[in-house]
């Protein structure tokens, strides 16, 4: 089951916006905050690029379906010429059977000679109005011809133009879409290192601030603990991993995804060590708790309290983990065996996974 972002963006204006994106350095200045300057300069880094490399695959795959509307336009306009084509060859049919139609009728005459050979006014007139209706025909029939022709090729040219366009377009969002998301394995990389030290040590090195985006969520509100991802190893399930059985939802992301805060609450735990990795509790209104575990990096500290949707850390696969994901349980206690089916939970309280 999958949930995924849409923005309408405009292309042109993110083509410009992407290229600026794709020829910034991965190595990020240091900021301010309790954690390193390195930890806290390749975790922005790592969630700055996930959302440039959101932003490409949109407009990446924006551009693959304007691909196939063009693909259809071309084959529309393809059949228009096609029936332009036969038009002309009808009209050069109609040419020879006009000119053949004159000749057999004596239509190279001239204007005297049906004045002396007609038998009467009346005959004379009917002659010479078949033959001006003749030469208009004929004269009509060469301008449609021209026309035709001079439409057909403008046609042509303007679908190549435009699939030309395309096609650089197209090339151009792949290479920058492959160029931010080369940088941000490079990224992400450095990161999960940064993450398996200090899972190791057993020690967080305080807290990584993250830029917070615009969420527009109220203090009420619940949501899911990531934007994008796929449902993985489900609550209640059995494996070699676990001694008796999943304690939570896991939530397959790549490493550097930034995880939400499902809700308004009060951070009660960050640690760093054990089965669970990196991981954090939230104490919400009313008693429940969520934890988000397997985690890479960590932005919050103990005692803070944290809104809906707020970036708390990033995903890893620190602790008990064979692959990123992000471990997440909701819990009656702080404490670990006292969870709850987590999808229940979170569809309680308006959030379908």
């Amino acid at each position: 089951m999958r949930s995924y972002r849409r923005h309408r963006l405009l292309v042109p204006v993110l083509l410009c916006a992407l290229a600026v994106l794709a020829a910034r350095p991965t190595a990020a200045p240091e900021e301010p905050g309790s954690g390193t300057g390195a930890d806290t300069g390749i975790s922005a880094e790592v969630a700055r690029l996930y959302e440039e490399a959101a932003v490409a695959t949109q407009q990446y795959e924006a551009g693959r379906k304007e691909a196939e509307e063009q693909r259809a336009e071309v084959q529309r306009a393809e059949e228009l010429l096609d029936a332009q084509r036969r038009h002309i060859a009808v009209l050069h049919e109609d040419l020879g059977r006009i000119a053949r139609a004159q000749y057999r009728g004596s239509g190279g005459l001239p204007v005297a000679a049906y004045m002396i050979l007609a038998d009467s006014p009346d005959s004379l007139m009917r002659g010479q109005h078949a033959f001006s209706q003749a030469d208009l025909a004929v004269n009509n029939a060469i301008s449609k011809n021209r026309r035709a022709e001079a439409r057909l090729a403008a046609d042509e040219a303007r679908a190549a133009d435009r699939w030309q366009a395309l096609e650089r377009r197209n090339t151009q969002l792949a290479s920058l879409k492959a160029d931010i998301e080369q940088k941000l394995e490079s990224a992400r990389s450095q990161l999960q290192g940064q993450a398996d030290a200090a899972a190791a040590a057993g020690a967080c090195r305080g807290a990584v601030r993250l830029d917070q985006p615009e969420t527009g969520f109220s203090e009420g509100d619940w949501v899911a603990p990531v934007e994008t991802y796929e449902l993985s190893a489900s609550y209640g399930s059995g494996g070699a991993r676990w001694s008796n059985r999943h304690t939570g939802q896991d939530f397959a992301v790549p490493i550097g995804t930034p995880v939400r805060a499902v809700g308004a609450g009060r951070v009660v735990r960050v640690s760093c060590g054990g089965a669970f990795g990196m991981e954090i509790v939230i104490e919400h209104a009313g008693g429940p708790y969520t934890q988000y575990a397997h985690l890479a990096s960590i932005a919050v500290d103990e005692g803070e309290h944290v809104s809906p949707g707020q970036w708390i850390g990033q995903s890893g696969t620190t602790g008990n983990s064979t692959g990123p994901h992000l471990h997440f349980e909701a819990r009656i206690t702080a404490e670990s065996g006292s969870s709850v089916d987590p999808v229940s939970w979170l569809a309680a309280r308006g959030v379908s996974l």
